[in-house]
């Protein structure tokens, strides 16, 4: 029995450095992978002389990670003036005015500024929701409110929310549910979604107050 106690607590000790690491060394290879064929395809576009150079930046680990980074942070900081939102303008334009392209891009866009807009309210908020059926609980996150036609065929006021799938809460199921039927948790969204991917075997901290979900 010691044996089997000690190895259990070992386990528990590797086994989230280990899938941390598995998780973190698949994105570098992943984007090393996007970099090396984007260094493939400069190779046979450049002079032979540059063949080394990019030889040997395909073989530098992490790079891919490091060049995506900083482009993205030379991109946040060239859109925050005014050229640079002139420009993102005219990038929306074209993109907008292309068949099929414009219905995947305006969804995504749409998507992405109500997620990671600092002034919005998506994944917020932790709630605490009757689901499938009432008389079970479950963990939920504001998304918003209803709006547009959807809100018209409403009677009362309603709240969207995302309810999350465990363990992997990248799949779940929208909701649109009465505001008065929805409890606002005062623990933190990482709280939540921990207590979601361990199946409810890491509580957050308990806290008794539940104040009611804001407008």
């Amino acid at each position: 029995m010691p044996l089997k106690k000690y190895m259990l607590t070992g386990l528990m000790v590797w086994l989230p450095l280990a899938i941390t690491i598995w998780v973190l060394s698949w994105l570098v290879n992943s984007l090393d992978g996007v970099l090396g064929g984007v260094l493939s395809g400069l190779a046979a576009v450049t002079p032979e002389s540059l063949g080394p150079l990019i030889s040997r930046l395909r073989n530098i680990p992490g790079l891919g990670v490091l060049l995506v980074a900083g482009f993205m942070l030379i991109t946040g900081a060239l859109v925050s003036n005014v050229a640079g939102r002139w420009w993102i303008k005219q990038w929306d334009r074209l993109f907008t005015h292309i068949p099929i392209v414009k219905s995947i891009y305006n969804s995504v866009k749409k998507v992405s500024d109500t997620l990671f807009s600092s002034n919005g309210n998506a994944f917020r908020t932790a709630l605490l929701v009757q689901y499938p059926r009432a008389g079970c609980w479950t963990i939920a996150f504001q998304t918003g409110t209803p709006s547009g036609e959807v809100a018209s065929h409403l009677a009362t006021d309603f709240v969207s929310v995302y309810v999350p799938t465990t363990p992997n809460p990248t799949s779940g199921f929208f909701l649109m549910l009465p505001r008065s039927d929805v409890i606002e948790l005062s623990m933190s969204v990482d709280q939540a979604l921990t207590y979601v991917i361990s199946m409810g075997s890491v509580p957050p901290t308990v806290n008794r107050t539940h104040p009611s979900i804001t407008k």
